[in-house]
């Protein structure tokens, strides 16, 4: 996977996308990004996430990353059982690079789709409709 590394990933970004890291909570610079546009991976930049997908958490130990309801398309994501940390949830990671991007929680009541998908915001590249 290193030779599909982008070069200018910063320290912290490669922590996340390659070593399966995560950002600290209410850290991330697109966690209150409100814009109209698309959420695409930091390190191959990908389509991962519209912003019409994006909703402010109200789930506890959630709260303080970007959180989507979809991806942007079925192909966008791979998702893995996860069970480390003693705790079973699913990875998320790039399709197209494998980078991990965070994790998808379901059942969850804080959206009706019951699907949360928490990303840390280092992992994400936001580009902005063109009015």
């Amino acid at each position: 996977m290193a030779d599909q590394m982008n070069p200018n990933l910063t320290d912290e970004q490669k922590q996340v996308l390659f070593e399966g890291g995560t950002e600290a909570p209410g850290s991330g610079a697109l966690l209150d990004e409100a814009r109209d546009g698309m959420y695409h991976c930091a390190n191959c930049g990908a389509a991962l996430f519209k912003s019409d997908a994006k909703y402010e958490s109200t789930t506890p130990g959630l709260v303080g990353w970007p959180s989507f309801a979809e991806a942007a398309n079925n192909d966008a994501l791979t998702l893995s059982p996860d069970n480390s940390l003693g705790m079973q949830r699913t990875e998320v990671t790039c399709a197209n690079c494998g980078g991990h991007l965070g994790h998808l929680f379901e059942g969850v009541d804080d959206h009706p789709s019951g699907k949360h998908f928490c990303i840390n915001s280092c992992a994400l590249d936001f580009q902005k409709d063109e009015a």
